[in-house]
């Protein structure tokens, strides 16, 4: 099983010495940042219910929190977070859909598909395990 979430996530170079600067249209890189998905039913697998919401970033400081966090940057370099994709292998997407089916009412949803919508929207890329 085999799964990340993609963001793209904007930040701002600073320079770490006084004297040195940086021509302001140059300042700012894209990135495109992955983060495993812990495996569904293990701790932290709830990640994608409570940091997005119809395949977006619900809450814009925390994403900017956690980008930073995970690259090792100042907080205050993130300027953005977007949600781009679920990228999985066909085991650890059915995994998740068996998780999710287990306890609906924690999704707050009638059925697995209306749960993986209103979290990851259409951001979900199923791939060959071989890819």
């Amino acid at each position: 099983m085999d799964a990340r979430y993609a963001f793209r996530v904007r930040v701002r170079l600073e320079p770490a010495r006084e004297g040195v600067s940086l021509e302001p249209g140059s300042a700012a890189t894209t990135v495109t940042l992955f983060r495993e998905a812990p495996e569904p039913g293990t701790e932290s697998w709830l990640f994608f219910r409570n940091t997005l919401w119809r395949g977006e970033v619900g809450d814009e400081d925390y994403a900017r929190r956690l980008a930073a966090e995970w690259l090792g940057v100042p907080e205050r370099t993130v300027e953005a977070v977007d949600f781009r994709e679920l990228q999985t292998d066909e085991a650890y997407f059915d995994a998740l859909k068996g998780e999710i089916a287990a306890d609906l009412a924690a999704f707050k949803a009638e059925t697995v598909s209306e749960a993986l919508s209103k979290y990851l929207g259409s951001s979900v890329r199923v791939t060959d395990s071989d890819e």
